[in-house]
């Protein structure tokens, strides 16, 4: 269970007027829970692309902000540029980066827009995964004439707006009008070759784009059907928009890709497939490079690929290879070398990947020392408390089950039970690291508990969001310990007190947890909430408690025969 964090990807009409620009962006930078992560202005477009990331919460708010004072510093009456508009704030798409699905992020989308529409009278379309109705998913459709048609527009059924006044007046007249909407997550992604001729990386988009290319015969004349149109072959990866160019800056040809939905195709296909192709022209790939910024899981995911490419490799070996079950700064180094990621320009994960720059490091439990961590815990400060405290016993139970997963792997004893092992690890690290987000978010939401009653807020949906995470915590107790269990049983054997130290660390995380929800579910009001999350409490706890006792007394009876054995 990753934390929920959205991309917002607004786009102003303004690219010019840096004064301006800098008004908007601080609007939206007063927002606690969302950064601003880049300002892209353009001077002949006369528009600027913003990026915003954070808790949905916080980006749908910082949203608001922005288009506000957009509205009130941007005058489309006089507003001119070569990039199609028709309003001060022209799009505001929301995306999905972790934890969050499109659907989550297409009422988003609507959230935002009803208040855009009634608080500030401007007229919202939705559009791509938000639209209303099939014609308006595609912007062009919506944004039809542009600016220059809406007071024609405006008034007639068909464009009435999914927000706002169906009108034209004063205030419409210098705003505009706004289009929000969600769409998926898109990376520029550029492939480098060893040689400077563009032909060759026109060539190789050319094949890979979803577009595909037209046929042409042995004399390179088009290939024609019956009807005389020309045949087109299909590219080889779908959702991706690619050509070639030669990049002065770095004396190479690029293929350069746009990847519109990574759940159809990775960063790392991409690459591998440029890689395929330029090697049949008799090219090769140096590296690439990422423009902008990426999610986390896009990283993961090629880390995990090549580890279980190397795997592969060395099965014919008779070698067993390695678990995708490691850290994710051990994948993440494994994605940027395996795919040249630094060949031409640097690439620091902390600067690169939306997940990392939206944590703030410096308030991060999680990311300080052991030493650093005990001593804040020890302060009389109520937070962190004992619901960080159980997060962390339970990241512990969780490293400890990876690690006896990963030595496993590394004992040729243990051959029959390789296959479980590659399953238990990559879980293993996905509960550590949702358990490790969890020691700042138990914090997170008891200060927000503490603001929402001095500052007269929800204090009951603070207090339900309170429950939530020791409740996460708890939810995630018996995964552990059914792991350890199959470790104690089918693990290497000479860390079999390992196993029993997770199961044992999962069971404290469990009742410290299980104490926290406790407490605070004594200031509910909403007792149908209050019984479900105690039922479901239970239903943990008592899963817990006993195949922790069972795991205990298994490792115990090992232990003691073998330390019998021993003084025999």
């Amino acid at each position: 269970m990753s934390r929920k964090i959205v991309e917002a990807v607004p786009n102003i009409s303004e690219g010019q007027n840096k004064e301006l620009i800098n008004e908007v962006v601080k609007a939206a930078s007063k927002v606690a829970g969302s950064r601003v992560l880049d300002v892209d202005p353009g001077a002949a477009t006369n528009r600027t692309v913003i990026t915003i990331a954070g808790s949905p919460e916080s980006v749908v708010e910082a949203c608001y902000q922005l288009i506000k004072k957009a509205g009130e510093l941007i005058d489309m009456r006089s507003q001119t540029g070569e990039h199609p508009r028709h309003g001060a704030t022209d799009v505001c798409p929301f995306v999905p980066v972790s934890g969050i699905t499109m659907e989550e992020c297409a009422e988003l989308a609507r959230e935002l827009g009803k208040r855009v529409g009634e608080e500030l009278g401007i007229p919202v379309y939705l559009y791509e995964k938000a639209a209303s109705k099939p014609e308006w998913e595609k912007l062009p459709n919506i944004r039809e004439g542009e600016y220059e048609a809406l007071p024609d527009k405006l008034g007639k059924p068909e464009w009435k707006p999914d927000f706002g006044p169906n009108e034209w007046n004063e205030t419409i007249a210098k705003t505009g009008v706004c289009t929000i909407g969600a769409r998926n997550f898109l990376i520029a992604y550029n492939v480098n070759l060893n040689t400077k001729d563009p032909g060759v990386a026109r060539d190789i988009g050319l094949t890979i784009r979803d577009n595909g290319r037209f046929l042409r015969d042995s004399n390179w004349k088009f290939i024609r059907d019956e009807d005389g149109k020309k045949t087109k072959q299909p590219g080889k990866l779908q959702c991706c928009k690619a050509t070639g160019w030669y990049i002065e800056e770095y004396d190479t040809a690029q293929v350069t890709m746009n990847l519109t939905d990574l759940s159809v195709t990775p960063l790392h296909i991409g690459f591998e497939t440029a890689r395929e192709e330029a090697e049949k022209l008799g090219a090769r790939v140096t590296g690439s490079e990422v423009v902008g910024l990426l999610p986390l899981n896009a990283m993961l995911e090629a880390g995990r690929y090549y580890i279980e490419k190397q795997n592969a490799g060395l099965s014919s070996t008779g070698r067993q290879g390695r678990t995708t079950g490691v850290p994710q700064k051990e994948l993440i180094e494994i994605a940027i070398r395996s795919m040249g990621l630094r060949d031409v320009a640097p690439f620091d994960p902390d600067e690169k990947i939306i997940e990392y720059m939206v944590t703030e490091k410096d308030v991060n439990l999680s990311g300080r020392t052991c030493c650093d961590f005990a001593d804040e815990l020890s302060t009389d400060s109520p937070a962190p408390g004992g619901g960080s405290a159980a997060a962390l016993i339970g990241a512990l139970g969780a490293s400890l089950d990876a690690m006896v997963a990963n030595l496993t792997m590394k004992n040729r004893k243990c051959r029959d039970n390789w296959d479980l092992m590659r399953e238990i690890a990559p879980e293993a690290q996905s509960v550590k690291d949702d358990l490790l987000n969890a020691i700042d978010d138990d914090t997170a939401a008891f200060n927000d508990w503490m603001d929402a009653a001095r500052q007269d807020g929800d204090v009951e949906a603070a207090v339900k969001k309170a429950i939530e995470v020791p409740l996460r915590v708890l939810s995630q107790c018996p995964a552990i310990i059914r792991m350890a269990s199959s470790l104690e049983e089918k693990g290497m054997q000479a860390s079999v007190s390992d196993a029993g130290v997770a199961a044992a660390a999962a069971r404290a995380a469990a009742v410290s947890a299980y104490y926290n929800v406790l407490i605070n579910l004594g200031e509910i009001e909403d007792s149908e909430y209050a019984d479900g999350a105690f039922r479901q409490a239970r239903e943990y706890l008592t899963a817990s408690l006993e195949n922790a006792d069972s795991v205990f007394n298994r490792v115990q009876d090992k232990l003691i025969k073998k330390m019998e054995g021993q003084n025999s």
